[in-house]
């Protein structure tokens, strides 16, 4: 009986969790689009309200328009009118006490993971953590800046170190690059490796020295 239990839980376990992470995010989709809906409702005269209320019905329409949405808003961000108008809400923002704290951050670390030319969670690596002899999988963000940089003599690298099995937490190191080792396997299958605690494990990769050449 445990054996059977067992083999249909690992059956219908990882889709229980997959469909319950999409509800989750349709759920938040429909959320966001019932709060426009909401807003636009304010500023209608009776009359239209009830066409808007009929919206909220639809199955599957907070979806769509949040990827209509988005997909819009790609194309105004990508021609030069829509960067001028990004820089002038940028600007905006930047006069805002507070909001200018959490918005200029927030853009940052979004635009150093999301931009095709940045290196960040680029590159899978291995360091020992927390204490020498003790290897854990980490993912190079970039370089020291700044002061920091400047205190730390020698070639120095930041890394991520991601906890199991819940990788949106972890730490920040800065590490020197000769105490890494780069690992030939890509960034997904290093995450598939942390998520799974070791279980699910990659491809034979060898590893070399930091500044080796890759074949």
């Amino acid at each position: 009986m445990k054996k059977y239990l067992i083999a249909g839980l690992l059956v219908w376990l990882p889709l229980a969790i997959t469909i319950w992470v999409l509800s989750w995010l349709l759920g938040a989709m429909d959320g966001v689009f019932g709060s426009l809906l909401s807003a636009t409702q304010a500023v209608l005269p009776e009359s239209a309200r009830n066409g808007i209320e009929r919206l909220r019905s639809v199955p599957g329409l907070g979806v769509l328009a949040m990827v209509g949405g988005l997909l819009l808003t790609g194309v105004f961000a990508a021609n030069i009118v829509g960067q001028w108008w990004l820089r002038q809400w940028d600007r905006l923002l930047g006069k805002i006490p507070i909001v200018k704290s959490i918005y200029n951050s927030v853009k940052q670390v979004s635009d150093t993971l999301f931009s095709s030319n940045g290196n960040a969670f680029r590159e899978a690596v291995l360091v020992q953590y927390p204490r020498q002899g003790s290897w854990t999988i980490a993912f190079v963000t970039g370089r020291p800046g700044g002061e920091v940089a400047e205190r730390l003599p020698g070639e120095y690298v930041s890394v991520y170190v991601p906890t199991t099995p819940n990788p949106t937490s972890g730490f920040f190191l800065m590490m020197p690059r000769a105490d890494i080792l780069e690992l030939k396997m890509s960034v997904d299958e290093a995450l598939k490796y942390v998520i799974s605690m070791g279980v699910v494990g990659p491809g034979a990769a060898s590893v070399a020295p930091a500044g080796a050449p890759r074949n």
